[in-house]
């Protein structure tokens, strides 16, 4: 149906009653034809131009249902693909041991707080939670799990606001369970499992606000970016990101409206005393931030971080996500999220390129524009059975190459045989009960020599962790360290008379007359985790209590 609009003006048709309605009473109003459609022959109707949104300002517009798309429901298989990603997760769960950051955590949770030196208090509240059902490794990482699950189906979601059919659907929930990012980051009790769910509702909620005209939605974005506040404070990128892609796309008219705004006040809200917390410690988050560019900025890091952004779905599946970006970039109702995208993936580029999944929270809309993007190029091809299983072959192929470098599968005493290890998932997570037995060990032997150990200080917040929350059965003496908040924490009522030294014997040798090597702990089976080779000792004749030094021993990163 075309408008015709003689001399650029829209006009509106006089229009003649006819007989009643059948069963009505009610006449229909006649539509006069206008002159014919060229080379056609056919006649088009003057239709008057539609009035605008209440509220909004603009015309309404009619947008037409994308082909395929039919029922906005899920697929059985998507959900079944979800549940099998949460099932194999805590299936893993417990093989191996703690992450340092996951030590810490349960740590942090002791001493609750509206904030941390370097992280929001959602995580360590999170490990109160689940200390209900004890201290495990599978108790910690059931919510990173479910958030794991949540995104597949999340994902899913996206495909069908972006106009996906059934393959696509179950596709894009195929790709995201079978990313080796996602598996990667539900595995661990840390920040960034709810981070990227958190990520992924707020692009979802803001998205269906933006082409389903729902902007009650926005509530929800700033809900779900008000918790991600609380998590990681990544969730600034994405905010930013996201109103730089808004303004710079034809979506820019809905902050005139008051709806984003009502959902920043409410992240703002959330968020409130996280930000006062930093304020009244002296903002120890922008040091911590500075350290992270200076340790994750090295030359090796720029030379690989634009093909990593992209491997983090499989190396296979990178020509779907470019797919899907071109389509995010060439649709103008979503190239909103295409501008997101590449404006997180520069950020990180940039400033912290050792650290590219800072950038990937966009990963749902992206996989499942290329589910889309896939399913055209299967409707195109001459035998699109093939075509069809090239596409699912894609992320099930790359798994099956990655899984043994990103989940603990590999037995333990041949994990040092596997290449490209993921050490943080896997080698970093084995350990720690041995590091805690070898400190117990000494402290045991200085006490039999009448040097029994009054304080132990750690060089690193993770191995602090390892001894506060596994050695409580040795009954060990006050861990101490001047790592991120442990320094914040303080020494408390500890005497560095004489003092259990591990992993920063060089650190305190200034600060006491005499310090020597006791034992040097490696971690079994050669496993190549960064925290082998750990020099244990002990320091004696103090220069002043742990009060006159603890400002020198400061050390964030």
């Amino acid at each position: 149906m075309s408008i015709v609009t003689p001399a650029g003006q829209p006009t509106r048709p006089a229009s003649t009653p006819t007989a009643p309605l059948p069963g009505t009473g009610r006449r229909a109003l006649a539509v006069p034809p206008t002159a014919p459609l060229p080379g056609t022959g056919r006649r088009a109707l003057a239709v008057p131009p539609a009035a605008p949104l209440p509220g909004v300002g603009r015309p309404a517009q009619a947008v037409p249902p994308a082909p395929g798309s039919g029922s906005a429901r899920l697929p059985a298989p998507v959900w079944v693909i979800a549940a099998v990603f949460v099932a194999v997760e805590l299936a893993v769960s417990g093989r191996y041991g703690f992450l340092q950051d996951e030590l810490y955590f349960i740590e942090a949770g002791r001493h609750l707080a509206f904030g941390y030196v370097d992280q929001p208090p959602l995580a360590p509240l999170l490990t109160r939670v689940t200390d209900v059902l004890g201290v495990s490794p599978t108790a910690i990482r059931i919510v990173p799990a479910l958030a794991g699950g949540a995104v597949v189906v999340i994902t899913a979601r996206f495909a069908v606001l972006f106009g996906a059919g059934r393959f696509g659907r179950i596709l894009a929930a195929l790709i995201t369970a079978c990313a080796p990012l996602v598996l990667a980051l539900a595995h661990l009790g840390i920040t960034e499992g709810p981070d990227l769910l958190a990520w992924a509702v707020v692009l979802l909620c803001a998205t269906t606000a933006l082409l389903r005209d729902r902007p009650r939605w926005w509530l929800g974005a700033g809900f779900a970016a008000g918790i991600g506040l609380e998590d990681n404070n990544l969730m600034l990128l994405l905010l930013i990101g996201l109103a730089a892609g808004i303004l710079c796309s034809g979506h820019r008219w809905v902050l005139g409206t008051r709806w984003p705004w009502l959902g920043a006040g409410i992240a703002a809200v959330i968020w409130a005393p996280n930000v006062a917390w930093q304020a009244t410690h002296g903002w120890p988050q922008l040091a911590m931030a500075s350290e992270l560019h200076q340790l994750n900025s090295s030359p090796g890091a720029f030379l690989t971080g634009p093909v990593t952004v992209l491997a983090f779905a499989g190396v296979l599946v990178m020509p779907l996500l470019v797919a899907g970006f071109v389509r995010l970039w060439r649709t103008t109702d979503l190239r909103f999220l295409a501008i997101t995208s590449a404006l997180l993936v520069v950020y990180v580029l940039v400033w912290i390129p050792g650290k590219t999944y800072y950038a990937e929270g966009t990963a749902p809309a992206l996989v499942a524009s290329a589910a889309v993007a896939a399913e055209g190029w299967i409707a195109r091809g001459r035998r699109p059975g093939v075509r069809r299983r090239l596409v699912v072959a894609a992320p099930l192929v790359s798994i099956a190459i990655s899984a043994q470098t990103i989940l603990p599968i590999v037995p333990i005493a041949y994990l040092h045989d596997v290449p490209n290890l993921d050490k943080v998932t896997t080698a970093d997570t084995f350990g720690w009960p041995q590091l805690t037995r070898a400190v117990a060990a000494q402290d045991a032997a200085l006490a039999r020599a009448g040097q029994a150990p009054t304080s132990i200080f750690a060089g690193n917040y993770g191995e602090a962790g390892a001894l506060d929350v596994l050695g409580t059965a040795d009954h060990l003496p006050p861990v101490l360290s001047g790592n991120n908040n442990y320094w914040m924490w303080g020494p408390g009522r500890a005497s560095d008379r004489i003092v259990l030294v591990v992993d920063a014997l060089g650190w305190l040798r200034p600060y006491f007359a005499h310090c020597r090597v006791l034992t040097t702990y490696y971690v079994p089976y050669h496993v190549p985790s960064d925290f082998t080779g750990l020099d244990i000792g002990v320091c004696t004749g103090p220069v002043g209590g742990w009060r006159t030094l603890w400002p020198h021993l400061q050390n964030y990163g």
